[in-house]
């Protein structure tokens, strides 16, 4: 099997074309995440042929899960897409389980993607595709994210899926620190595009912070998040970021 590996602000997958269908278990998803003995990785992406837009993306999380969205990975297989021909433009649109996503290549390490509508806001819980809650701080540094971040994924507050939990230190009207601990990696992740979207949002709605904000992630790669906010709702949401092709093989 061929594979392509990339990153998004440091958030990395391994890529896949399924056009014409190919058949793959839970098994075989842990088993390429797995670093030690696999090629290691916080989620398998797949290109599949899809009649009603350019193309459909799975996202599997390292436990072999599929997940609605990743925001990151959303961003890479627009430009993975681009290069295996599965569109023949910049600007596409695909289907995710979590609806439509409208994608730009901006250039060569830049990708820009539209969001699904943000949902459920509850507080500093929202919806971005996947969930996510949202825990202002003071000192971001300071946060034990393994332990504090796996004891409120679990909480039965967010039963029975779990939820994704974003650590945030709010910088300016315009700016943010975040830590992520994802659900289905069950770790800290070096960035969350979906939680990037998530705690932009937060911030707008809850914390007087205004669109477009910049988010920091853990190893200092930025992250745009835009849109508006009329009190209620979320409209035009967008994610914009680095990109990168690392390597590619087969396994």
């Amino acid at each position: 099997m061929k594979f392509v590996k990339m990153h998004g602000a440091g958030n990395d997958f391994v890529m896949l074309d399924w056009r014409g269908g190919i058949s793959i278990t839970k098994e075989h998803i842990r088993a390429i995440a797995n670093r030690p003995s696999g090629i290691g990785c916080e989620g398998v992406i797949a290109v599949v042929d899809c009649p009603r837009n350019d193309f459909a993306m799975r996202f599997f999380n390292p436990d072999g899960s599929e997940a609605e969205l990743c925001g990151n990975g959303a961003r890479c297989v627009a430009a993975f897409a681009r290069r295996i021909g599965a569109v023949a433009s910049d600007v596409m649109r695909f289907s995710t389980l979590a609806g439509d996503i409208d994608a730009e290549i901006i250039n060569d390490r830049e990708v820009k993607i539209s969001m699904p509508p943000l949902k459920a806001m509850r507080g500093n819980f929202i919806n971005s595709g996947v969930p996510h809650y949202v825990v202002a701080c003071k000192d971001i540094e300071k946060i034990d994210v393994a332990s504090e971040g796996k004891r409120l994924r679990w909480s039965e507050e967010f039963a029975p899926g779990g939820t994704n939990v974003d650590f945030v230190e709010i910088r300016s009207s315009s700016s943010l620190r975040i830590r992520t601990y994802e659900r289905g990696v069950e770790a800290e992740t070096f960035a969350c595009g979906t939680g990037a979207v998530a705690s932009a949002a937060i911030g707008v709605a809850r914390y007087a912070m205004h669109f477009p904000v910049e988010v920091e992630t853990a190893r200092k790669d930025k992250l745009i998040v835009d849109g508006s906010f009329d009190g209620a709702v979320f409209s035009g949401v967008s994610l914009t970021g680095p990109v990168e092709f690392v390597f590619e093989g087969e396994i």
